[in-house]
C-alpha cells in the first residue's frame, strides 16, 4: 500500500502555496503516495495562481470517505481564513491562525489513522505565536498537542546527511547549562531511531564537540572531558555506533565524504549553517520524537520572494519523499 500523505499549506501569507502547486504538478513523485490536502481550497488555488500550474481537487470529509480512491487530488476543505485575509508576505494573526489551525486537523488525522504522515508548507513562527503558539517552536507545540512527554528535537537532513540536537531554540549564552550526559544520550538515540525509520539499519553517528578544538585537552573547555566524552562511551557500551567528540569545523568533512549518516550537534548553528551552506535549497527538517512523521523544507516563508513564482521547489520535493520513505519503514523500525 501506498504511503498516505497529509499536506497543508503552512503560513498563507508566504511561499508555502506556491511550493505545494509546483509539488503536486510533478507526477512522478506524487506517484509514491496517496495524498490529501487539508486545508482551504483558496489557498492551494492561490498557490495554482502563483506558480501557473492547474491540478483537480476533489472535496471529501477525510474523516468519513474513502478518500484515496478519489480522482485528482482530495482535498479535506477547512475554514480558516477569508481569500481577504491573506496578505502576501505579512505576518498577520490571520496567516498564523490558518497555518495552526490546519496543522491541529492533520495532526489529529494522523493520530486518529487517517493519514500516516504530515508534510507541511513553511510556517512563520511569529505568526503562529501571535495566533497562539505558547512554545518556542512548532514541535513543542505539536508534542503538547499529542500528549508526547519523550525527548523531541528538530532533526535535519540534507543529501543522506542527518542532524540532531542537544539544545535547539534557545539564547546561546545559555547552551552550556543544556549540555549534560542525559540529554546527549536522549539526542542520540532519538537520531539514531529516526535514521532507522528512514531505512538505516546499523547508522553511523558522531558527536560534535562544544569547545574550539574540542577543548584542546581543556585549555578551552571542560565539557568535552568532563561531560561529552563519557556520555558517548556510555553509547558505545550500549552497542549504539557513536563516536566524538570531534571539532564541529572538522565533523561535518566527515559526513560529507560519507563516513557517517547523522551528526549530533550541541546547539542550533552549529549544525544549521554547514547544511544550509552545502545545500539551502534542499534541506528538510523532521520533527524528532512525534509517533509519526512529520516534515518540512527546511528554508522559511521566503516573504522575499513570496507570490513571484520564482520559489525553488526542491527543498520540499525532498521533505515529501522523506515522509513516503519514513512511512514504508516506521513499522519495521519500530521492531
Amino acid at each position: 500500500m501506498k504511503p498516505r500523505i497529509g499536506i497543508i499549506p503552512g503560513e498563507p501569507g508566504g511561499i508555502g502555496p506556491e511550493l505545494i502547486a509546483k509539488l503536486l504538478n510533478d507526477t512522478e513523485t506524487c506517484a509514491r503516495a496517496d495524498i490529501l490536502l487539508i486545508g482551504d481550497q483558496h489557498l492551494f488555488e492561490l498557490g495554482q495562481t502563483q506558480a501557473g500550474m492547474d491540478f483537480a481537487m476533489t472535496r471529501c470529509d477525510g474523516w468519513k470517505d474513502e478518500w484515496t480512491t478519489l480522482p485528482g487530488f482530495a482535498l479535506h476543505p477547512m475554514d480558516t481564513i477569508s481569500p481577504d485575509d491573506v496578505n502576501i508576505s505579512e505576518v498577520t494573526y490571520a496567516g498564523g491562525h490558518s497555518a495552526l489551525s490546519n496543522l491541529n486537523c492533520a495532526l489529529e488525522m494522523a493520530r486518529d489513522g487517517i493519514i500516516d504522515a504530515i508534510m507541511f508548507g513553511p510556517f512563520n513562527k511569529v505568526g503562529l505565536i501571535k495566533a497562539g503558539l505558547g512554545h518556542e517552536d512548532e514541535l513543542h507545540y505539536m508534542a503538547e498537542f499529542l500528549g508526547v512527554e519523550s525527548y523531541i528535537s528538530e532533526l535535519n537532513t540534507l543529501n543522506g546527511i542527518w542532524t540532531s540536537r542537544v539544545s535547539s531554540h534557545i539564547p546561546l549564552k545559555d547552551v552550556h547549562t543544556f549540555i549534560n550526559e542525559h540529554r546527549i544520550s536522549e539526542a542520540v538515540d532519538l537520531l539514531d531511531k529516526t535514521l532507522r525509520h528512514s531505512g538505516v539499519e546499523r547508522p553511523r553517528l558522531s558527536v560534535a564537540a562544544l569547545n574550539p578544538h574540542a577543548g584542546d585537552n581543556g585549555n578551552f573547555g571542560m565539557e568535552e572531558i568532563e561531560v561529552i566524552i563519557p556520555a558517548v562511551k556510555k553509547l558505545q557500551h550500549k552497542q549504539v555506533n557513536v563516536d566524538g567528540p570531534w571539532p564541529s569545523d572538522t565533523v561535518f568533512l566527515k559526513a560529507k565524504a560519507g563516513e557517517v549518516d547523522g551528526i549530533i550537534t550541541m546547539y542550533h548553528d552549529q549544525g544549521q549553517i554547514a547544511l544550509k551552506l552545502m545545500g539551502f535549497d534542499r534541506g528538510v527538517t523532521v520533527q524528532g520524537g512525534i509517533p509519526f512523521p512529520v516534515t518540512t523544507p527546511a528554508h522559511g516563508t521566503a516573504f522575499d520572494i513570496a507570490g513571484s513564482g520564482t520559489a525553488d521547489v526542491g527543498a520540499t520535493r525532498e521533505a515529501f519523499l522523506i515522509a513516503c520513505d519514513m512511512v514504508s519503514h516506521w513499522e519495521k523500525a519500530a521492531r
